[in-house]
């Protein structure tokens, strides 16, 4: 029963391909998967976007939504409604041709991520070989899109935005891209499928994910950094702050195709946990061997939606950085302790079992992030903060 649950809807897709010829059930079998990630991942959307104005409202005691359905359930619905009515407001100087196709660009591309993202057990579009890599070629496509937005407003504003994004998402890209290297090579694979079979192992009732190991967990805390600044989410949401440079590249954008950028940006953010949860905690895989019966998707989605409570979190607590303090943060800090990390899987790898190797490699892991900040700490002559208030 429970591996019938595990695979209703592979089992639903072939009953429904089964009634066409052969030749065409092939064709039918993707468009039925794209049909069930477009239709999935924006409902996910709609409920994240509510998620969060709810739970930034009871950490700044006050109300969220609250009006429309039972419980303000429905806000999601009455926002799209909203957005699909607003005008559709184009600058005169603009190139209205890229400016339209901006959106679609980041949207597409953002989908395309979930091509290789196994969901569940037997449940991914395409299983490449390089599906690792097919989604960073992809992810960076949305950097393009940002510089569209930007150019083709003929709005300095949205320019300035759109290089400052491009800057911060750049030198995060590349933190986040080396943070999984030494996911391969321990698996070495760049099959996220792969990747999750090598991890769906037990000792006793524990699993075997990657990030219960030193390389890891340090691997892991880097990944979480930096693909919390690829989705310009708070702390790191300079090139969108209305405090910084008016609203970022999108400035110039109303109607539908702002609520295109929104629902991009927080589909790419629900690809990113998907890709994190996929490298690091094992995916579909279940938490414990005990709960192998729960169905795989479910844990998939589970821990998306932990990752995103996570990012709600962060935004309702951490104040924003300055554009100097991230991009030091990116070159000065995070990029050198990802290479150290890379240091630290080779030798993981190399010395065989034990708890020796455990040893070492946590001891170089800590003594690097200890080392590190204490250097930086120094350079700066950091302080105890002050305040200062106007006198009446």
């Amino acid at each position: 029963m429970s591996q019938w649950v595990d695979q209703i809807f592979v089992l639903f897709k072939n009953w429904l391909v089964g009634y066409l010829p052969a030749g065409w059930q092939g064709a039918a079998g993707v468009i039925l998967c794209v049909i069930a990630i477009i239709a999935v991942y924006p409902t996910l959307f709609a409920i994240a976007v509510l998620l969060e104005r709810k739970g930034l409202g009871r950490m700044q005691n006050r109300y969220g939504p609250n009006r429309v359905g039972p419980f303000g359930l429905l806000q999601p619905v009455a926002d799209g409604i909203k957005a699909l009515t607003k005008e559709d407001v184009v600058p005169l100087r603009a190139d209205r041709v890229v400016h339209f196709l901006a959106p679609i660009v980041l949207v597409v591309a953002v989908f395309m991520l979930y091509a290789v993202l196994p969901m569940g057990r037997h449940m991914v579009l395409v299983n490449l070989d390089a599906g690792l890599l097919f989604f960073f070629a992809m992810g960076a496509s949305t950097e393009l899109a940002v510089f569209m937005a930007g150019w083709s407003s003929r709005n300095k504003y949205s320019l300035l935005g759109a290089m400052r994004a491009i800057a911060q998402m750049i030198s995060y890209e590349l933190v986040l891209l080396l943070s999984t290297v030494v996911i391969v090579m321990i698996s070495g694979s760049l099959s996220l499928v792969t990747i999750v079979d090598a991890q769906n192992h037990y000792t006793g009732i524990f699993p075997h994910w990657y990030v219960f190991t030193p390389w890891g967990l340090a691997g892991f805390l880097v990944f979480v950094i930096a693909s919390t600044a690829e989705t310009n989410r708070s702390p790191f949401d300079l090139p969108e702050g209305e405090s910084e440079i008016v609203a970022g590249y999108f400035t110039e954008y109303s109607g539908f195709k702002f609520a295109l950028f929104f629902l991009g940006e927080y589909v790419e953010m629900l690809a990113i946990a998907g890709l994190g949860v996929t490298l690091f905690l094992g995916g579909w895989t279940a938490p414990l061997s005990v709960l192998t019966w729960v169905p795989s998707w479910l844990w998939f989605f589970a821990k998306i939606m932990a990752w995103i409570c996570f990012f709600i979190w962060l935004r309702g607590t951490l104040p924003r950085l300055r554009q100097d303090q991230l991009m030091n943060f990116a070159w000065k800090f995070v990029l050198p302790f990802t290479l150290l990390n890379l240091l630290v899987a080779a030798i993981w790898r190399f010395m065989g079992g034990g708890w020796l190797r455990w040893v070492v490699c946590s001891t170089m892991v800590v003594a690097a992030y200890v080392g590190m900040g204490r250097i930086e700490m120094f350079k700066r002559r950091i302080g105890p903060r002050t305040y200062r208030y106007a006198e009446e």
